[in-house]
């Protein structure tokens, strides 16, 4: 199996490490194993949390048949026969359940009946929750699978398609022979190897009596042997048929090494067989359990694990060329078999006959599900006769989930259980899906909820009557453990979305129709009104500077969560502290790298203690900061409305920095300015998202300085001259993680907006959409500034000799000032800081002095209204979220093709598989052009429910291609969020197209996820507040 990325390189981007959490503490016994279907991105070193993927050069067209070895003429009719057979899968999983993640794929399969059309493939490329996809044949004709059984143990599982679909060509099948399967036998595994459509591997089989791989932390095949062959297979090449000379089918493909050794692993076909004939007269596949991982171990092992003479002598007389026998090796508590067997045990009869073989094992207990088994075993060399029940192997095996408040859960599988020596029954909520309000810190996945609100969660049934009685909003007391740790019990306090996420839906698999139905389950109940709460600050009795350090008393925290990704912006929730600027009003202006835009759920905690909602008034387009507001109704503490300096701070002045370092906690430091210089946040190229550009940024000598995302730079007296804010800056090329810078802004360069604020007035501020540059006095002499114009600069600006240069013109509004220009003056006032700049503001026109290929020009000069630049719809289609390039993108782009752009994608989606990618722009929908989201949405609501369309793509390097691309409304709806302030939530969400049924809102997170965040609801973890420090300018956010 392979993870599909794009069809061809979109755009260059950057290598980024996985964000996998380590792996759990394995035996001793070193394994090095692949499965020939992990998801391998096509750009190495980039997982499908990036936003952009690396894709192949090369198109998809029929190769030619590549064979490992010269083949005999016998050996090419055989496989003429087989690759009829064989089908190249693309499918989504989409979305996490079980030990999958949600992904895009494509595997191998092969025809096993082809006039009622069954495949048979790998269980990890079915998969065990939502399943999407298509097969392709060998000459090139492509039809629908879905699927109508995957294992709950063994890694196989079927698909089905319609035979009739097929016209071009003769529909056959593969025999499966598990018989035929030998050490010795001369085999082929002809499948889709490393996303080839089609090669042909030859190798000899060595082994029939392998334990079945672990592959760490996802999922594994076990309580089977496995056949062991050197073919050297590769990713894409799960569920390939190994096939003998004779063209039977004698095994299925499934894994191999992965540390370069030319191994590989078959799965035996006796239980394939016998669930495909189940299926093939209509019958269920029962499956027999007695929840106990078996393993086989030889037979010298055996008798240091008490094996007595008598009994090996009896086994290697009744099996002559078996060389072992199966020992538990893990029994899981609460089940059929614990307290009865116990790890170590030799098994050695099986209802009075002697047994070595998992095959024949499995055959007793799936032909007596509901019945009982007696067993002999030997511990210590004692014989111990047991009777045991055999279980339902499908009941302790997930078939549903329940999405709410964001996230998705269903009990805890076998899979998991088995793999961490777990109960299946009441151990807690397995969390699918980690996200909404149960997106915690340290991992994605492997959650266990215990309890919520103080009520127990022991399985999913008491988990929804838990969820259903909680009000939307409410901030609940959740107790959980991750799989990886069941020794550790973490505590956090969560808010409950239940407005964004309104339904608890329930998800079924249906068997019959390969798809799961949703249903409503519960409605939200609504939120209870806020009540007034009263507190009081904490006191910093011991610092100095006692009036400096009661700033304290105006900073709150604040924590924005967000439930759609726009605008490029990394992260689902970021938490950090703003300042109370207004207390009579509400007022708290905060970092954009904190609010970065208004379709979000924002909470304040003041005092430590008061937990109110906010909402945004202000976003400043340039400066990094949004003004937010809350009901001070609601409040009874002693907020301070801080005394804000009107004056510039100096170079080389004394002040104090207060500040909030990683653990939230203040800190407090006598330091000096040691720079102010005129910035521009780097732009992240892979990913455009808000960044602040042509401020004037203040950088102080201090550590601290490095710690704090949030604080202020304040005079003794406790006036504040700058706020220490948290800017977003470009994703790292060779790490991957986002870089922060921690920089100061002047607060003069604030008080404008905020009076007009807190005037009642919304600020309608106008921009130059440029981005500019210093240049100094001997650079801007060579580009042709005259003498007395330096003059000018030097006597009227005698701490800085600068100009500033139009770096960068945003596309769309070339017809004025241009890249390369110098600016002299606008309506006359001679420009050399940033605050200079702040004249355009309030003028539609400016009239400025340019200095221009050595030529000085004076020119008119427009400026644009801001309020365009906020993004105020958003379009869910096929899991892209599309809106109208943000005003990162139109700074770094030369021209904006359409106003309809990707910002982002959720994994395992139709635009994952289909290879449409983050910064590209749809320019037409079936041959019709679609400017703007109006006449997007107009064009692909004429398109029917899983039909393909054509879209015309312009990648960000102005690249042009055409993805074609097939619909579906029942797992990914198209929705829409448009911007309005008559809704409570400021935002309305419309379903355009959804099928009865379906999943009605957005299945899956989108590729960029949440990064860990300390927060002070989860249990604390002390960390050394110096260990981070890279310098002002260079602080790298905590990953």
């Amino acid at each position: 199996m392979e993870q599909n990325g794009d069809a061809r390189t979109k755009r260059k981007q950057p290598p980024t490490p996985s964000n996998e959490r380590p792996m759990k503490q394995m035996k001793p016994e070193v394994d090095y194993h692949k499965r020939n279907g992990t998801c391998i991105s096509s750009s190495q070193g980039i997982t499908s949390s990036q936003v952009m993927d690396g894709e192949s050069d090369l198109e998809d067209i029929p190769p030619s048949h590549v064979a490992a070895t010269q083949d005999t003429a016998e050996w090419q009719m055989t496989i003429e026969k087989v690759v009829r057979n064989v089908v190249s899968i693309h499918f989504c999983q989409t979305c996490s359940f079980d030990t999958d993640s949600a992904v895009s794929s494509e595997a191998t399969g092969f025809v096993v009946d082809a006039e009622k059309g069954y495949i048979l493939t790998n269980r990890h490329v079915v998969g065990a929750g939502p399943f999407l996809g298509y097969c392709i044949f060998d000459n090139h004709e492509e039809c629908d699978v879905y699927p109508v059984y995957r294992d709950p143990v063994h890694d196989f599982g079927i698909l089905r398609f319609d035979p009739k679909a097929i016209k071009y060509m003769p529909v056959a099948s593969l025999t499966l022979r598990p018989d035929l399967a030998r050490v010795g036998v001369e085999i082929r595994v002809v499948g889709n190897d490393a996303g080839e459509k089609l090669s042909i591997l030859s190798g000899v089989i060595s082994r029939l009596d392998r334990n079945a791989p672990e592959y760490g932390e996802g999922y594994s095949d076990f309580n089977t042997n496995y056949i062991q062959a050197a073919a050297a297979a590769s990713g894409g090449s799960s569920g390939s048929p190994v096939v003998n000379k004779d063209g039977f089918a004698v095994a299925l493909q499934a894994g191999g090494r992965a540390d370069g050794a030319a191994t590989d692993y078959f799965l035996p076909l006796d239980r394939p067989l016998r669930a495909l004939n189940c299926i093939q007269k209509g019958l269920p596949v029962t499956r027999g359990t007695i929840q106990v991982q078996w393993i086989l171990k030889p037979f010298d092992e055996c008798r240091r694990l008490g094996l007595s003479s008598g009994w090996e002598q009896a086994i290697r007389s009744d099996f002559p060329k078996e060389t072992g026998m199966l020992v538990a090796e893990v029994v899981l508590p609460k089940g059929p078999a614990d307290s009865k067997i116990e790890e170590g045990d030799l098994l050695i009869k099986v209802n009075g006959d002697l047994l070595t073989q998992f095959i024949r094992l499995d055959s007793i207990l799936d032909d007596n599900v509901g019945g009982k088994v007696s067993m002999l075993l030997q511990r210590g060399g004692e014989d111990i006769n047991i009777e045991l029940e055999i279980g339902n192997l499908h009941d302790i095996t997930p078939d549903k989930f329940v999405a709410v408040a964001g996230a998705s859960f269903h009990d805890l599988s076998y899979q998991q259980a088995r793999l961490y020596a777990i109960a299946t029954k009441d151990s807690g909520v397995f969390i699918c899906e980690s996200a909404g309000s149960f997106r915690f810190d340290g991992s994605d996945s492997g959650w266990l909820v215990q309890s919520i609100d103080h009520r127990e969660t022991p399985n999913l049934e008491a988990f929804v009557e838990v969820m259903r009685s909680i009000p939307d909003r409410s901030r609940v007391v959740v107790m959980y453990k991750h799989l990886r740790d069941l020794h550790t019990s973490n505590t956090s306090i969560i808010t409950i979305d239940r407005h964004w996420h309104a339904k608890m839906r329930l998800a079924k698999r249906n068997d019959e129709t390969g798809l799961w139905d949703f249903t409503v389950i519960a409605d939200a109940i609504p939120p209870t009104p806020p009540v007034p709460r009263k507190a009081n600050f904490i006191r910093m009795e011991s610092a100095k500077h006692p009036e400096a350090v009661d700033i304290v008393r105006s900073f709150v925290r604040v924590s924005a969560s967000m439930p759609a990704k726009l605008d490029g912006f990394p992260r689902a929730r970021k938490i950090g502290y703003g300042l109370v600027v207004d207390a009579d009003q509400g007022l708290v202006i905060v970092s954009r790298a904190i609010v970065p835009y208004n379709l979000c759920d924002i909470s304040l905690t003041i005092a430590d203690s008061i937990i109110v909602d906010a909402t945004v008034v202000f976003m400043h387009p340039l400066q990094n900061y949004a003004i937010i507001k809350y009901d001070t109704k609601l409040v009874d503490a002693p907020v301070k409305t801080p005394k804000f300096s009107t004056n510039f701070i100096k170079q080389g002045e004394e002040t104090i920095f207060f500040g909030f370092n990683q653990n939230l906690r203040p800190v407090v430091a006598k330091t000096v300015v040691t720079d102010i210089t005129t910035v521009a946040i780097p732009a992240s190229a892979s990913t455009p998202r808000y960044r602040a550009i042509n401020l004037d940024a203040v950088t102080v000598d201090t550590g601290l300085a490095t710690q704090c995302g949030s604080g202020v730079l304040i005079s003794e007296d406790g006036t504040v001259q700058t706020l220490w804010l948290t800017y977003l800056g470009e994703r790292s090329s060779h790490s991957g993680k986002d870089m922060e810078y921690h920089l100061g802004l002047a607060t003069p360069m604030v008080l404008p907006v905020l009076k007009e604020i807190q005037k009642g007035n919304t600020p309608k501020l106008r921009i130059l959409n440029i981005e500019t540059h210093t240049v100094q006095m001997s650079q801007v002499r060579i580009m042709g500034v005259s003498e007395e114009w330096i003059e000018k600069v030097e006597h009227e600006d005698p701490e800085r000799h600068q100009l500033f240069m139009v770096r960068k013109v945003d596309s769309g509004h070339e017809h004025g000032l241009q890249e390369g220009d110098v600016i002299l003056t606008l309506n006359g006032k001679l420009i050399t800081r940033v605050s200079d700049l702040d004249i355009m503001y309030d003028n539609d026109v400016l009239d400025a002095v340019v200095v221009r290929k050595r030529e000085q020009l004076r020119i008119k000069v427009l400026t644009v209204p801001t309020e365009d630049l906020e993004t105020d719809r958003a379009v869910i289609f096929c899991g892209a979220t599309l809106h109208r390039p943000h005003h990162a993108v139109r700074q770094q782009i030369s021209k904006v093709h359409s106003d309809v752009y990707v910002s982002a994608r959720a994994r395992g989606s139709p635009a994952y598989m289909y290879g449409l990618a983050p910064t590209n722009f749809l320019t037409h929908v079936n041959g019709v052009p679609t400017p703007d989201l109006t006449s997007f949405l107009r064009e692909v609501k004429k398109i029917g429910d899983n039909e393909y369309f054509r879209l015309k793509v312009m990648t960000f390097d102005n690249v042009p291609w055409v993805a074609t691309m097939k619909k579906n409304e029942h797992y990914f709806p198209t929705m829409e969020y448009v911007k309005d302030s008559a809704e409570p939530l400021g935002w309305r969400k419309i379903i355009h197209e959804c099928e009865e049924g379906g999943a009605k809102e957005e299945m899956t997170g989108d590729e960029m996820e949440a990064e860990p965040i300390h927060d002070p609801d989860l249990v604390p973890e002390p960390r050394d507040a110096g260990t981070t420090s890279q310098g002002a300018k260079g602080v790298k956010s905590m990953l």
